[in-house]
């Protein structure tokens, strides 16, 4: 096999930890290789030293059978090494076009020439068989483009290898359908790609090879044609991962929340959400399926005092909240899982425990007359930590400093720790390995078997009929059906995703006469 990519005896460490110890790792050409591991286990680490970004303590990286060192990014790309960071790096006022030639625009003379600019944009878009407008600005386009906008760049900068981290993260099913084309064609060109990534589903789907590391170190390489899903699992964590959810019956109780007419419009001034009509109860989870852009997330951000409502009611415990502060609807008995932690979740340059009293600080314990009570903060946190099994160094670090999904854990532990009365849940699992998926999704259902209303909004089909009592189905920002768990499956919900009908027999009346 034509190796393209050795990495040999790398040891990356970081104050308190060892991030990769002694690893080797390679990659041929033509091949998808995946490397798999719990979060924080050392994988982001260990291709962020092959992209240049970090340098290890010791250990050899052989590129197309030369031993090289790269002192930054701009040696990677050189070396034909281009990487898809999980957050993207895009200039979301700039066109598609603008972002993928930023740093090596076509001249002519002194002055750019976006004419060529636009023309090898799409050249190189139609070559791989991306669908993209190459004159389209990046903060109208959807996150499955921006994706595909961040390959772009990297191929137009010569890229042999790809490295895409946590890649079907953000992305809808059909998108991640259109990623797995998007790589069979790069494989095709004799091009090599790196996934980072925790669901096993799409491990089993697009990988020749997969390496796991756990805590650092590589566990094993396997052949993804010789292995399956409940091996990997357990190869990942060290131990037997449940896959299923056990979950008793609901007792649905006393209504929590009721939303009426609401209507929502989002940041260019454009009705999103359509007049919704829901009931949640207490003791359920109603689950919101849909595809990205059909209004989930502003009707989120509505409910939760983070965007304005244009008309319609939402009352909490029969009070009205519609149109109130974030603070107050906090105070009100709402828990928030927000969909996006970077922006929403976590204060980035806090300490983990300033950030796991967030929206709490001005409460008994943590707050006494003018000051914050940091013995109880950290008290607070340490409890956090060791229960949902964040993992970091201490409590001390910066957010900032944790992998993707110790923060989301973070925000999690957090949300359920307020003991809410609504949970709202946006993209729970978003970014997590299987053994933190399986502890979370535990956990959201005790906090509905404590009699809490649980709202989830998830991308992830199987995440909705796993965990979901009912499903709402959300389409061009109305419901446009909701369907007991029982009598739903991912044919019917995919139907009313893509703005299809059901036979009225299948589906249940809507939630407002429950």
């Amino acid at each position: 096999m034509d190796k393209v990519i050795e990495m040999k005896g790398i040891t990356k460490v970081f104050p308190g930890t060892i991030a990769n110890d002694n690893v080797n790792f390679e990659l041929t050409r033509g091949e998808t290789h995946v490397l798999l591991g719990e979060n924080g286990a050392g994988k982001t680490t260990l291709m962020n030293i092959l992209y240049g970004l970090y340098h290890p303590e010791k250990g050899q990286i052989i590129v197309n059978g030369k031993s090289v060192q790269f002192s930054g990014p701009n040696d990677a790309i050189k070396s034909g090494i281009g990487m898809v960071h999980q957050h993207f790096m895009l200039v979301n006022n700039f066109t598609v076009a603008e972002n993928i030639v930023l740093g090596m625009e076509p001249k002519n003379g002194i002055r750019v020439d976006m004419g060529k600019a636009i023309n090898n944009v799409k050249e190189l878009s139609d070559k791989y068989g991306f669908a993209i407008e190459p004159k389209a600005i990046i903060e109208d386009i959807s996150v499955g483009q921006q994706q595909k906008v961040e390959i772009l760049k990297a191929l137009y900068r010569g890229a042999d290898v790809l490295i895409l981290d946590e890649p079907t993260a953000v992305l809808t099913p059909q998108e991640i359908d259109e990623l797995g084309d998007i790589i069979e064609n790069l494989k095709k060109e004799g091009k090599s790609v790196i996934l980072i990534t925790h669901k096993l589903k799409e491990v089993m789907k697009m990988s020749d090879r997969v390496t796991i590391i756990r805590r650092g170190k590589v566990t094993g390489t396997v052949n993804t044609k010789d292995t399956s899903i409940d091996e990997l699992a357990e190869l990942m964590v060290g131990r037997k991962v449940n896959l299923t959810i056990a979950k008793k019956e609901s007792k649905a109780g006393k209504e929590v929340l009721r939303v009426e007419e609401l209507k929502v419009k989002d940041h260019r001034d454009v009705l999103v959400v359509k007049g919704i009509n829901l009931v949640v109860n207490s003791g359920e989870i109603l689950g919101i399926a849909g595809v990205d852009g059909n209004g989930q997330s502003e009707f989120i951000e509505a409910l939760t005092g983070l965007k304005k409502v244009e008309s319609g009611n939402v009352i909490l415990n029969g009070k009205n909240i519609s149109g109130k502060s974030a603070k107050y609807i906090t105070n009100s008995g709402v828990g928030h899982i927000p969909e996006d932690r970077h922006k929403r979740g976590l204060v980035l340059k806090y300490s983990l425990y300033e950030n796991s009293i967030l929206g709490m600080h001005h409460r008994k314990p943590f707050s006494r007359m003018f000051n914050i009570n940091y013995k109880a903060v950290r008290k607070h946190c340490k409890k956090l930590i060791e229960e949902f099994d964040i993992r970091t160094p201490n409590d001390e670090v910066n957010a900032a400093a944790l992998s993707g999904g110790n923060q989301q854990k973070l925000v999690v532990a957090r949300e359920i720790s307020r003991n809410p009365d609504l949970l709202i849940a946006s993209q729970p699992t978003r970014g997590l390995d299987v053994g933190a998926i399986e502890y979370i999704h535990k956990r959201i259902v005790e906090e509905r078997d404590k009699g809490k209303a649980v709202l989830l909004v998830s991308l992830e089909l199987d995440e909705i009929l796993a965990l979901s009592d009912r499903i709402a189905v959300m389409y061009d920002g109305k419901i446009v059906d909701v369907l007991e768990r029982k009598d739903a499956d991912e044919k019917k919900l995919g139907i009313l995703m893509a703005g299809g009908n059901l036979d009225k027999k299948e589906s249940v009346n809507t939630v407002e006469e429950r």
